[in-house]
C-alpha cells in the first residue's frame, strides 16, 4: 500500500517507523521543515547528526534503513492547496500528525474529495488523540472552525515519550485499516491523558451542514 503523511509534529514520524517495520510498502513524508535539536527528544527517528538536514529527507533515510525493502519517498515542500490533489489522490491512507488547524482543513478536504481515509493524531502537553475518518463524519465536523484559543505543541510544549504513544496508537490504526482487523476508530475519537494513565472514546456525530462532507459541500 501507500502511505502519506503531512508535516511532521511529532506523532507521525513514530507511526512511519513501525509502518516501515511491518512492511507497509511505499511511505510518502511531506514536510517542509529541517531537524531542530529541540526535535529530538520527541522524535527519535532521527539523531543529533541530522540536525539541520530536511526532516522528510532524513527520515527517509532512517526508513530505508530500517527496512530496505519498502520504498520511501520524501517531499521537502509545505502541503499546500496547489499540491494537495497530487498528494493525496495516488495513496490509500493519510496519516495527519500537523500542528496546524489549517494544513489539517487542507489535508481533510483532499482526503474527502479522493475518498481516501484519514487517521488523524494530535497533541499537546501531556494529552492526546487519534481519529479516523473515513467519508462521514469528517474532521471538519469535528472541529468545524479553527479554535480561537487553538494551542500548538510550540507554544505549550509536549512530554516527548507521548508522540510514541500517539504514533503507535495511528500505526495501529493503520494496520487493521489495511488488513481489516478488528474495529478501526472510524467515525470515533479516542483521548488519551497520559497524567492520569485514562482513554477515553467518543463518537463523532456526521454534520448535515458540513461544508466538506454534508449537503452544504455541493
Amino acid at each position: 500500500m501507500n502511505w502519506k503523511s503531512s508535516i511532521d509534529w511529532s506523532p507521525v514520524y513514530p507511526a512511519a517507523l513501525y509502518l516501515a517495520a511491518a512492511g507497509v510498502g511505499t511511505l510518502i513524508l511531506v514536510d517542509p521543515d529541517e531537524v531542530d535539536r529541540s526535535n529530538l527528544q520527541r522524535q527519535i527517528i532521527y539523531a543529533d547528526d541530522d540536525v539541520g538536514r530536511p526532516k522528510a529527507e532524513a527520515a527517509s533515510d532512517r526508513l530505508a534503513g530500517l527496512n530496505p525493502h519498502i520504498f520511501v519517498a520524501g517531499y521537502d515542500g509545505a502541503f499546500e492547496a496547489g499540491n494537495a490533489d497530487e498528494l493525496v489522490e495516488g495513496v490509500d491512507m493519510v496519516l495527519d500528525g500537523t500542528d496546524d488547524f489549517a494544513v489539517r482543513y487542507l489535508v481533510n478536504d483532499a482526503c474527502v474529495r479522493h475518498a481516501k481515509p484519514l487517521i488523524s493524531g494530535a497533541i499537546g502537553r501531556w494529552t492526546g488523540q487519534v481519529g479516523v475518518f473515513a467519508g462521514k463524519p469528517c474532521y471538519r465536523c469535528l472541529v468545524p472552525e479553527i479554535p480561537p484559543d487553538a494551542e500548538t505543541c510550540v507554544a505549550v510544549g509536549v512530554v516527548g515519550a507521548l508522540a510514541g504513544v500517539v504514533g503507535s496508537m495511528m500505526a495501529l490504526e493503520a494496520i487493521k485499516l489495511v488488513t481489516g482487523a478488528g474495529e478501526t476508530l472510524t467515525g470515533r475519537l479516542m483521548i488519551y491523558d497520559a497524567l492520569a494513565g485514562e482513554t477515553r472514546t467518543v463518537r463523532i456525530g456526521a454534520d448535515p451542514e458540513c461544508p466538506v462532507c454534508g449537503t452544504a459541500a455541493g
